[in-house]
């Protein structure tokens, strides 16, 4: 999970026994956007002082917004490069990690909650960052009404709310439709990673994507349908904890076909 848990990814109940009240994921038909359902619960949060000026100094160079539209994403960033998108970054420190580490990438990062956006952003101009945007927007919505159609490399879904309780399987974003709007953002090529430390959610994310048309497996045959974790992944504290307490996490790569 991303260091402390992003409120955007962040449940108030209690786990339950999950084996006991897996439901099935929706059909392939059900609308992305239904009514009165959110993958995220949007939580107050105490802002530092480096947060805030990362929302009111920060954002204006590296902020977008939905009402920005459609993005010419070698506009953007002014040259052609691997396009990353992280979908819930929490507070930053991965998202950062990764566009330091990588200046020949460009990376894309979309959160709800504040305190995480401006800690990333006050992040991004201390170290110089020119690689990394920034959305505070609903995921789907970017997807749909901002990103070009195969326009992204790798699209990463890293610990996102595994939303425990049956009542409350509704709510997990990894569905059959979001699935296929990323394989559309995706290039033929581009991978889709998703981490879980909740074995259940892992199984319903491989269950989800083994019935996704247009996507492979990246796993072997020994470890399938997950990968060990890459190298690339940055190891979060809160994942390092658990894995000193003997927790799982479980990484899961397809591969866009075509």
């Amino acid at each position: 999970m991303t260091e402390p848990k992003s409120a955007a990814n962040e449940s108030n109940d209690a786990p339950e026994n999950t084996a006991e009240t897996t439901t099935r994921p929706e059909s392939s038909e059900a609308p992305l956007h239904r009514r009165g359902i959110k993958s995220y619960v949007i939580r107050a949060g105490r802002m530092t002082q480096a947060q805030n000026r990362g929302l009111e100094e920060i954002w204006p160079r590296f902020g977008l917004t939905i009402a920005d539209g459609r993005q010419d994403l070698d506009a953007l960033f002014g040259r052609q490069a691997p396009r990353v998108v992280e979908i819930g970054f929490g507070m930053g420190n991965s998202l950062i990690e990764q566009a330091e580490t990588h200046p020949d990438t460009d990376f894309i990062g979309i959160e709800v909650h504040a305190p995480g956006v401006g800690k990333l952003l006050d992040e991004v101009d201390k170290r110089g960052l020119t690689n990394l945007r920034v959305y505070r927007e609903d995921a789907l919505a970017v997807l749909e009404q901002c990103l070009p159609e195969g326009s992204l490399t790798t699209l990463q879904l890293f610990f996102p709310d595994p939303w425990p309780k049956k009542k409350h399987h509704k709510r997990r974003i990894v569905q059959p439709a979001f699935v296929e709007l990323i394989r559309t953002r995706l290039m033929p090529g581009g991978t889709f990673h998703m981490a879980t430390d909740w074995e259940a959610y892992a199984e319903w994310m491989a269950e989800v994507m083994e019935a996704a048309p247009g996507y492979t497996n990246t796993a072997s045959a020994e470890t399938a349908p997950y990968v060990p974790r890459p190298a690339f992944r940055p190891l979060t504290k809160f994942e390092a904890r658990g894995e000193k307490l003997g927790h799982g996490v479980w990484d899961l790569i397809y591969r866009r076909e075509g």
